[in-house]
């Protein structure tokens, strides 16, 4: 959807007419988004990772509606709005100070109806009506620079293990009063649009619901796989705050939800990973559009960051990064590991090796807290690297990168058939259906259950009921 200004004018739709000839009033045109080289570049800087735009008409139909209509509602109708659907399963949503909102087609899936959606969008518009993206875009930008030391002396293995998948995307948080000022201005334009303000209160108990059940994985380390929650806390008090604000405006029931539009719009929407861009089943990682695949030892978490694959053990103390880097076909692989990239590198441990009939080099280096064992492999034209890092030199943390190396292999044309992103269903619930039965449907995610109850709004003890429309993950 880049490019597309989204804004409103309170006159859309109305008509005025002259007694003779009949005459149409044309709508106002739409606020425009102002736009600098420093908000280009930093709008390039999000795109490039969070997977890039989401592109879907029906989806960005309704984006571009809920956002007319919330402008239309708001104070300021003249202040224009530019909103991008970003392709990441993540769940989130952000404001930069001109008016360029962002919004993931993995918070789209867990939303359950407009009410929800439009609960993000005005809270979104509300940090820049009250000038809180603007002194967020300070505070990242001193974050920046916090960063962008600690990327130029990655070539310490120590810094190098502290930042296997260090990001140059920082977000600063928003101020506990920021946000609670936020969720007052967003309901209540929410209200004014004739939105049901308390899916604010609905989305916010979904949020932390979904961030239970990542709990303990490893997604804080990229920015496509953090949550809104990440920046924006959604505490118990918020979802009270959220309520008791709601209550000024409607009774509980009383605003729109337009949940069957909405479902219609995230019907087929893609959930979770992009294949295109490679993703993690359990504890493999597969590339249809590269061709390979490989697998991490037993107890490690994967994700897939824009930077590299991270893996981490159960407890942190074993980590692992794969990624791919530039070294010249002239280069032997032995070389490009002695070349300096990383400190601490034992020249007499670089051996050329072949996995599964691929070129490759390992090599172990050492710093002060972690040890590493090191492989590069050349896949066609592609040069693959494998950084571990164990806190202690074991038996065990050997063979684990040993294992993981060798499970690297090529995809066959059947693997890269069924390669197909999971996808949002809406069906309809037929009698004999269960939250049980209905969450047995769902493929590819953990906690079937549990996820199922979250992506429909469900409270732990609720059923469905017949005729219910409701979502589930499928292949």
């Amino acid at each position: 959807m880049l490019g597309t200004v989204l804004a409103g004018c309170g006159d859309m739709g109305r008509f005025q007419t002259a007694a003779a000839p009949p005459a149409v009033a044309m709508p106002k045109p739409k606020p425009a988004v102002a736009q600098t080289p420093a908000t280009e570049k930093e709008h390039e800087r999000i795109l490039a990772s969070y997977g890039g735009t989401y592109d879907d008409p029906r989806l960005e139909s309704l984006v571009t509606k809920t956002v007319d209509r919330l402008v239309a509602a708001s104070d300021r109708p003249d202040q224009g709005y530019r909103v991008t659907i970003l392709n990441s399963g993540a769940v989130n949503a952000f404001a930069l100070p001109n008016g360029q909102l962002y919004v993931t087609r993995g918070l789209l899936a867990l939303a359950s109806d407009t009410s929800e959606l439009s609960s993000v969008l005005s809270h979104e518009m509300a940090h820049v009506l009250s000038k809180h993206a603007a002194m967020r875009e300070d505070q990242a930008r001193q974050a920046a620079i916090v960063t962008r030391v600690v990327t130029d002396m990655s070539n310490d293995p120590d810094l190098t293990a502290l930042a296997l998948a260090k990001t140059k995307l920082t977000m600063a948080s928003f101020s506990r009063n920021q946000e609670f000022e936020a969720d007052g201005i967003g309901v209540g334009i929410s209200a004014k649009a004739h939105f049901d303000p308390y899916g604010a209160a609905r989305f916010l108990s979904a949020m932390e619901r979904n961030a239970e059940l990542k709990a303990g994985k490893t997604s804080s380390l990229d920015p496509r796989a953090q949550d809104f929650t990440s920046s924006h806390p959604a505490t118990p008090e918020r979802v009270q705050n959220a309520q008791t604000i709601a209550r000024q405006y409607v009774a509980p029931e009383g605003g729109e939800r337009d949940r069957e539009s909405y479902l219609a719009a995230i019907d087929n929407l893609v959930y979770g990973e992009d294949p295109s861009e490679g993703f993690v089943r359990g504890r493999r990682f597969l590339h249809p559009k590269l061709g390979f695949t490989f697998q991490a030892p037993d107890n490690f978490t994967l994700d897939n960051t824009a930077q590299a694959v991270i893996g981490v053990r159960d407890g942190g103390s074993q980590a692992m990064r794969f990624d791919v880097v530039r070294v010249p076909a002239e280069q032997s692989l032995g070389d490009y590991l002695n070349s300096g990239w990383m400190e601490g590198v034992e020249k007499a441990s670089t051996e050329d090796i072949t996995i599964n009939g691929f070129p490759a080099a390992s090599a172990t280096a050492k710093g002060d807290q972690w040890q590493f064992k090191v492989y590069a492999l050349r896949f066609g034209s592609d040069v693959y690297r494998f950084i571990f890092a164990a806190r202690q030199k074991s038996t065990e943390s050997e063979r684990n990168a040993r294992e993981t190396v060798n499970s690297f292999r090529r995809l066959t044309l059947d693997e890269i058939q069924a390669a197909r992103p999971l996808r949002i269903k809406v069906i309809t619930v037929q009698p004999g259906d269960t939250v049980e039965s209905l969450s047995h449907r769902m493929a590819g995610v953990d906690h079937p259950a549990e996820r199922f109850r979250v992506l429909n709004g469900l409270d732990r003890n609720a059923q469905v009921k017949v005729r219910d429309r409701v979502k589930v993950v499928a292949d």
